[in-house]
Parts: C-alpha cells; sequence; structure tokens
C-alpha cells in the first residue's frame, strides 16, 4: 500500500512539472542586450498561467499576471547609459539577465544586400580592407546585433512568439558576421551621438516586400490581390513538381554525368546541376517572414527602422508604389510607436534592377512622412547584385537618421528633382536638396535623356547654370520631357557639393 501510495505520489508531482511553466522571458531579452532610451519599454515572456512575474530593472519594479502563459511589463522611459546593468524576472523561478545597455535601437531589415556580413566586404574606393574594419571594430563593445535566425519552410509558416535569436556584442571576432550595412550605420551613429546602440538585424536573401507584410495588409490593396493567388497557386503546384523531380532524379542526374565529362572533354563550361525544386514558401513566400521574423519582435523599443530591399520586386516597380507604403504603414500600425523613421537604401546599379523600382522607393520617400532615401548606385565600381563596398551606404544612412529621427538640419541626400520648365528649345530642372550647389562630378554632366513630343528619347546635353540643370538635343526642337540614370545602371555624375549624389528620375513619371 505504501508503495503504491508513493507510486501515486511520484506521478502527481511528474504531472504538475510537466505543467508549470517557468517563467522565461523573450530571446530580445538576454544577456548583452540594448534596450531604447526615452520611450516606454515593453518587457515580456511566458509563465505558467495566473503566475505573477515581476520584472526589476533600473531602479524599476513592476509585477503582472501571467495571461495564457504570456506576461508583459511596461518600463517607464530609460536614460541612456554605458553602465552595464542587471535585469531580473522573478516568477516561481528567477532569470537574471546581465550586460545590458541603454540607447540608441534600430531595426535592420531586408534582402540579402542588409544581410551581407561584414567579413565579405571589399575594399573600393579609397574605403579601408575588410581586415582593418574588424581590427577597428574591437573599438566599439557599446555596438550590439540581435541576430533573428532564418528558417526554411515546405508551407506558409505560421506566427510565432520568439525568434530565439541572441544579442552579440561587437569586437573583431563577432563583427565578421554583423550586417555590413547595419554595422557601418551603427559605428558612425555610435560616433555622433556617443551612446549605445543596439541593431536588430532581421534579414533574408532573395526575399520580396511582400514576405515582410502582414496577410490582413495584403488582402486589403486590391491590386495585390493578385501575389496572395498566384502564391496559393504555385504551392498547390509544388508537390507534383516536386514529385516529378524526384521520379527522374537519378536519370538526371546520369545525364549530368554524361554531360560534365564531355564538356571537360571539350574544354567547355560545365552544365547546371539538377536540383530538386525550391518550395514558393521556403523563404516565407508572401506574409511569411511577418510571421516569423518580423511580428515577433513587436513591441520590442525601437528608435526607427532601416530598410535595404527591392531586388526581388526589381521588375514589379510599379506595384512597389503600394507595397512599400503599405509594409511602412503596418509596421508602424503594429508597433504603436507612432511614425517611427523609415530610411530606405535604394537599390543599387545590376542588370535587371529596373528603374522603376528606384522610382517607387523615391515616391515612397516623398509620400510617407518621417521616411528618407540613400541612394547607392555610386558606391561600387562592380555590376554585382551584391556591391560589396557598404561603408559608404552606412555613411550615408546616418546622415539620413540625424536629420529625420535627430532633427539635425544637415543635408542628408543628394539632389532630387523638384520641376521643369520648358525654354524653347531647353528644359530647365530645378531641384531639392541643393545643399550649398550643383557639381559635375569627374567632367561634364552624363546619363541625360530628353525627348519631344514623338516620345522618343535621345541622349542629351545637360548644363548646369546655377542651382539648375538645362538640357537640350540637337533635333529636338519642342522638349516635353527629361530622363536621368533612367537604366539598369545608371551613370549619373550629378551630386551636390556635399558629395551626395542625384537620384534617377524622370520628369514624365506616371
Amino acid at each position: 500500500m505504501r508503495t503504491k501510495n508513493f507510486i501515486l505520489i511520484a506521478v502527481s508531482l511528474a504531472i504538475s512539472l510537466t505543467t508549470s511553466a517557468a517563467v522565461k522571458p523573450n530571446s530580445l531579452f538576454t544577456n548583452n542586450g540594448v534596450l531604447q532610451q526615452g520611450v516606454e519599454v515593453p518587457v515580456w515572456g511566458t509563465a505558467s498561467e495566473g503566475e505573477k512575474v515581476t520584472v526589476e530593472f533600473a531602479g524599476q519594479s513592476l509585477t503582472t499576471t501571467a495571461q495564457n502563459g504570456k506576461w508583459m511589463v511596461r518600463l517607464k522611459p530609460l536614460k541612456a547609459t554605458s553602465e552595464p546593468q542587471t535585469m531580473t524576472v522573478k516568477g516561481e523561478n528567477t532569470v537574471t539577465i546581465s550586460n545590458i545597455l541603454v540607447g540608441e535601437v534600430w531595426l535592420c531589415s531586408g534582402q540579402s544586400n542588409m544581410g551581407f556580413p561584414l567579413r565579405a566586404v571589399k575594399a573600393i574606393n579609397g574605403y579601408p580592407a575588410v581586415s582593418e574594419v574588424l581590427k577597428d571594430a574591437q573599438n566599439y563593445p557599446l555596438i550590439r546585433q540581435f541576430s533573428v535566425p532564418l528558417k526554411k519552410s515546405n508551407d506558409i509558416p505560421v506566427i510565432v512568439d520568439d525568434v530565439n535569436g541572441k544579442w552579440n556584442v561587437c569586437d573583431s571576432k563577432t563583427a565578421e558576421n554583423f550586417s555590413a550595412v547595419a554595422y557601418f550605420f551603427g559605428r558612425d551613429l555610435f560616433k555622433k551621438l556617443n551612446v549605445p546602440i543596439g541593431l536588430i538585424n532581421s534579414s533574408y536573401g532573395g526575399t520580396a516586400c511582400e514576405n515582410w507584410m502582414s496577410k490582413e495588409t495584403l488582402e486589403s490593396f486590391p491590386e495585390l490581390k493578385s501575389i496572395m493567388e498566384n502564391y496559393t497557386k504555385n504551392l498547390k503546384d509544388f508537390g507534383p513538381k516536386l514529385q516529378g523531380y524526384l521520379m527522374n532524379e537519378a536519370s538526371l542526374l546520369q545525364q549530368y554525368s554524361v554531360d560534365s565529362a564531355l564538356a571537360v572533354q571539350q574544354g567547355k563550361s560545365l552544365p547546371k546541376k539538377p536540383a530538386a525544386p525550391m518550395s514558393p514558401a521556403e523563404r516565407g513566400g508572401p506574409t511569411g517572414l511577418w510571421n516569423t521574423m518580423l511580428y515577433p519582435l513587436i513591441p520590442y523599443a525601437i528608435k526607427g527602422a532601416v530598410w535595404y530591399q527591392g531586388e526581388a520586386n526589381a521588375s514589379r516597380g510599379i506595384q512597389y508604389r503600394t507595397l512599400l507604403p503599405a509594409m511602412i504603414n503596418n509596421w508602424r500600425t503594429e508597433w504603436k510607436q507612432g511614425d517611427f523613421p523609415f530610411l530606405i537604401v535604394q537599390i543599387p546599379g545590376w542588370k535587371n534592377h529596373y528603374p522603376e523600382l528606384k522610382e517607387a522607393q523615391l515616391l515612397t520617400w516623398q509620400k510617407v512622412k518621417n521616411t528618407a532615401m540613400t541612394v547607392t548606385y555610386d558606391c561600387d565600381d562592380t555590376l554585382d547584385v551584391h556591391p560589396g563596398n557598404k561603408q559608404p551606404v552606412g555613411e550615408r544612412l546616418v546622415l539620413a537618421a540625424r536629420a529625420v529621427a535627430y532633427g539635425e538640419k544637415i543635408v542628408y541626400s543628394g539632389p532630387v528633382y523638384k520641376s521643369m520648365k520648358v525654354d524653347e528649345n531647353k528644359i530647365i530642372l530645378t531641384f531639392d536638396h541643393v545643399g550649398s550647389g550643383l557639381v559635375a562630378k569627374g567632367g561634364e554632366l552624363k546619363d541625360f535623356t530628353i525627348a519631344g513630343e514623338d516620345k522618343k528619347f535621345v541622349t542629351a546635353k545637360a548644363e548646369i547654370v546655377k542651382d539648375k540643370v538645362v538640357v537640350s538635343a540637337e533635333g529636338v526642337d519642342n522638349p516635353v520631357a527629361v530622363r536621368a540614370g533612367w537604366r539598369f545602371c545608371p551613370q549619373m555624375n550629378l551630386y551636390n557639393k556635399e558629395n551626395l549624389p542625384a537620384t534617377p528620375f524622370r520628369t514624365d513619371v506616371q
């Protein structure tokens, strides 16, 4: 009988232990983190149902009760400090989180050019070699990066509550895997503000804008309806397509071996190796990364966001005019931090980067409040979709942040087309963001075209006259429109004296 009672007690204890959940903060609140200064700071996690949870930090002590296994408190605004502090989260157990700083936190998101690691940067146009950059990184332990892990999927990913990432303190080793753009942005921002900088790197190569938006947002725009429709169809077709490949894989690989051997004999390039088709959902698909890499970060207190994406949407520039503003509004609405600063990196030149995509980014900046745009087509001398010279990108982003987020009266952009006036056989262009004046870098202005009433654009002569640009061409007596840098790889050399390049543009925007 005593043995039977002992077994019953042991079973009851085991059941109790398995149904009781220890208090656990979200992974955003782990060692080495950075909290945003000057605003309420939400802190949240999981615990047993009805469990009382107390969070203590910087002299504040807040208690709440877990509901549906979740809890959240909001710290009152904190002052920036470089002194490491400790946070304790107490419930049925106690969690101690150490080395927390308070400063400025920026979300850095997008696709591969945002994810591009610091270890891969190239020394171009006089910028230092990567070895020197990494050596210097040792001097910035007050810069931290939280990395959101990548996840692959075969179906539409469901919403998760925690990305299970971690914070890394910047040094010569950890910085190797920092986002290069985020690192240079954070480094220069730290030099200017002299407060800790937290960088949340949530980026995924090869992903489209719609992957980073909620399903509700996508479905609220009739012009975006086709995105989910096509995605659903592609997912449905994927199964049979994969099965078909697997059935023929052996013969395909055998033929590949034969063709490869023949190519070697003939001194030709090897054929492409057969591979299984990739699921449309592998990199999240529409709404997928919102569910797994963005939503779980909300409502972590941030100063603003840096967005480097567009390559995957490069052939859909007109649609992007709706997508990007909708995504910005989606993020701002869910974060409930008002119209936080949003900095857009205009995609660089490449063989498949249509000018309409750059135009959509420009129009977003011009129409959506509290945004800015950084031009990058001149930062590298390669035609790689992943330009290796990321330092000037970070430098220019900091100028934008200083102006938009921190209220400095500085020149943060190159010339931006404002208006035009026809004067006989010439068109006179006026610009915003002229700064100290317009300049042609490296000789006469180039990459301007002009069209008459026939709308046929021809190479034009462009001259700077005071703070305007006068454009004309022989044979075009009644000009109606001008375009500049309107190609895959812009070759413009119009700058302001602050050495910031003009964005590509067309006066006949539709």
